[in-house]
């Protein structure tokens, strides 16, 4: 099994079941939910002119590769009813992979550990929820280490 992070955000619809949803998904396609952190009220990210997101993180366990799990997330983001009209723009589900185990990826498609996920602190802030003395493979820091540093 490996052990993998992944951010949760919404901000369409009914945010809170949109994360229910997001999670009993994951879980009906072998993605076993292990831990999930608070769910936390933040405001947009770049694209600024938007409604407020909720976010989290989950830990899980899976036997996905880690193509395989891009595949299904994005699966259960367009499932979701999720258009990709406007960078950082309004979404009904976001479903990020921020760490599969420790490894580091860095092809076209996908990129592990989330290469912006330093620099957010609604990603950085949940994690600090349920794991945070886990060392980011590059950085060599712990979460809650990058979350002092943010602020």
């Amino acid at each position: 099994m490996h052990n993998v992070f992944i951010a949760i955000g919404t901000n369409l619809g009914d945010k809170e079941e949109n994360i229910r949803q997001s999670i009993k998904k994951m879980e009906q396609n072998n993605i076993h939910i292990i831990k999930k952190s608070n769910v936390y009220k933040t405001m947009p990210y770049g694209y600024k002119n938007q409604p407020v997101f909720l976010n989290c993180v989950v830990q899980a366990e899976t036997m996905l590769s880690p193509e395989e799990l891009l595949y299904t997330l994005l699966s259960i983001e367009k499932q979701m009813g999720r258009k990709r009209k406007i960078h950082w723009g309004p979404r009904i589900i976001d479903l990020d992979i921020i760490f599969y185990d420790n490894l580091i990826i860095n092809s076209s498609n996908l990129k592990i550990p989330h290469p912006d996920m330093q620099n957010r602190e609604f990603v950085l802030k949940p994690l600090c929820d349920i794991a945070p003395n886990f060392v980011h493979p590059v950085l060599h820091k712990t979460m809650k280490e990058l979350l002092k540093e943010l602020h």
